[in-house]
């Protein structure tokens, strides 16, 4: 029997967690997802800035998956992620390997996805086992 995903909302994967081993170990637990690299195309996805594929993803309506919280502590990433109501997801540890990465994420789908489906703006923190939600303002 092959685990699949609770019901999630369309994801956003950045550059961060990589263009290959996260996405692919996201799709084969049935997480429909579009990568940086897929949306905007390769190399274009390596000049396209935190503050445009924030708006362009929540825009979308897709939660954002991203590898570490130093996003809110910088003000124009703030701005985006409160002005389209972004919601993302970020790693507690950006000192992971690509399986552990995923699996960070993969462990929590349940509450991703019951947080996922609340209105934004929001930033959680993905940890081991569980997730956090952290301050923005």
């Amino acid at each position: 029997m092959s685990r699949r995903a609770p019901r999630l909302p369309h994801v956003f994967v950045d550059r961060s967690l990589g263009r290959i081993l996260v996405p692919q170990l996201l799709r084969e637990a049935g997480v429909q997802l579009t990568t940086l690299a897929e949306y905007y195309g390769i190399p274009q996805d390596e000049g396209v800035e935190d503050v445009t594929w924030i708006a362009e993803a929540a825009q979308q309506g897709w939660i954002l998956f991203m590898k570490d919280d130093r996003i809110r502590r910088r003000p124009a990433e703030r701005a985006m992620i409160h002005q389209h109501q972004a919601r993302c997801f970020c790693l507690a540890n950006a000192n992971l390997r690509s399986s552990e990465m995923a699996q960070c994420y993969l462990r929590n789908l349940p509450a991703i996805a019951r947080a996922g489906a609340q209105p934004g703006p929001f930033l959680y923190s993905v940890q081991a086992g569980r997730i956090e939600k952290l301050a923005i303002s």
